[in-house]
């Protein structure tokens, strides 16, 4: 069984112009933190990831799954 935790961070960031740089800031990490989350590098605290999720103003769900999410453009998805 896979202990992956997938994301959607870069999406979001993307979607409403937001840096890392800028999101490190605003959760209070080091901008680094979140290019390990966005490559899957690393997998966020729950305290982490609630705090992301709070940031973009959307439920957590939408953020992290433990299933791959379907790739943009993907029409088999």
């Amino acid at each position: 069984m896979s202990e992956n935790v997938y994301n959607r961070i870069a999406v979001l960031r993307a979607e409403r112009g937001i840096s890392r740089r800028q999101l490190a800031d605003a959760l209070g990490v080091h901008y680094q933190t979140i290019g390990y989350l966005e490559r899957g590098e690393y997998s966020p605290s729950l305290y982490l990831a609630l705090r992301i999720a709070q940031f973009f103003e959307v439920a957590v769900e939408v953020l992290f799954s433990t299933d791959a999410f379907p790739r943009i453009g993907d029409r088999s998805a």
